[in-house]
């Protein structure tokens, strides 16, 4: 016997149940409808503020410029009033240059129909760095071309004073024939002699009146020949070689201007070189006069009585 199946025919379900879940459908779709409502209510506020919002912004916007204004007007103020206004009452140059140092006046009152002055270069100072010293360049040139001319002054007026005191026979020699000769003719007085003053003195005082002539002890050549040597005053020194020795005559004391030699000249026996004075450490017309051979002092006036002829 054939079984019959039905697979399309749903089996009996209760009334029972049927009710239950309509029931639990109608209340999920409350559920979602209370929900969906609170979610309406929570943004309705969010909506509205939207428009406070906008409103806020032009009042922010105010307040920043009116706080850029006060700043402005608190720095400007103060620049304002430090401006000095322009005064009526004429002022001097020197009130302007206290007011500021870096303005330049001109003077109003000046005439434009007047011819204009020729500024020299004398009629302003120097005021740059370069100006100034080459100011002081030239005031120092100056200076010394009149130290110049006053030092030429007073030795024409020596020279002068020396050639009109003095009348010097340059032809004169020393008296004797020997390669060695006195360097005073005669007529002198001996005065401190060789190592007086306690050892101190090197030579002889040959006490004399001034403008005597002064002669060459010997032939040689002359070292030095100068207005200003030390204590020496006027002298003159000159080198000599005697008998195979070397030999070195001093003459000190002379008369300014009186030299009648210079460095390097080559002098003969008896030849005159200047005139007897009173210069360096002198308190009286005299001839200083020094003897050394090899270097060594010797006593002047044992030298010349054993050589001089």
């Amino acid at each position: 016997m054939a079984e019959e199946n039905h697979p399309h025919e749903e089996p009996d379900v209760p009334v029972a149940s049927r009710r239950e879940r309509a029931r639990q459908m109608a209340s999920r779709a409350k559920k979602s409808v209370t929900r969906r409502t609170t979610a309406a209510k929570t943004s309705a506020p969010a909506a509205k503020a939207s428009p406070r919002s906008s409103a806020r912004r032009p009042l922010r916007s105010l307040v920043i410029f009116s706080m850029v204004g006060g700043l402005v007007a608190t720095v400007g103020l103060p620049a304002y009033g430090a401006i000095t206004l322009p005064s009526d009452e004429p002022q001097t140059l020197q009130q302007v240059a206290a007011e500021d140092a870096q303005s330049l006046v001109i003077a109003s009152d000046a005439d434009a129909s007047e011819e204009p002055v020729d500024l020299g270069r004398e009629s302003y100072s120097a005021t740059t760095a370069e100006e100034i010293e080459e100011k002081k360049a030239e005031e120092a040139a100056a200076e010394a071309a009149a130290e110049r001319a006053r030092l030429a002054a007073a030795a024409a007026s020596s020279a002068e004073t020396s050639q009109t005191s003095y009348s010097v026979d340059l032809s004169m020699v020393a008296p004797g024939t020997g390669a060695v000769r006195y360097p005073l003719a005669g007529g002198y007085t001996v005065g401190d002699g060789f190592l007086a003053r306690g050892g101190s003195h090197m030579g002889v005082d040959m006490l004399i009146g001034g403008g005597t002539p002064i002669y060459a002890a010997a032939g040689g050549v002359v070292r030095m020949s100068q207005e200003s040597l030390g204590g020496y005053g006027v002298a003159v020194v000159i080198d000599h070689v005697i008998n195979g020795q070397s030999v070195t005559t001093t003459y000190g004391h002379m008369t300014y201007g009186s030299r009648q030699v210079v460095a390097g000249q080559t002098v003969s026996a008896g030849q005159i070189i200047g005139l007897v004075g009173s210069t360096g450490r002198s308190t009286a017309n005299h001839l200083h006069f020094e003897v050394a051979i090899g270097g060594s002092n010797v006593d002047p006036m044992a030298w010349l009585a054993q050589n001089a002829g």
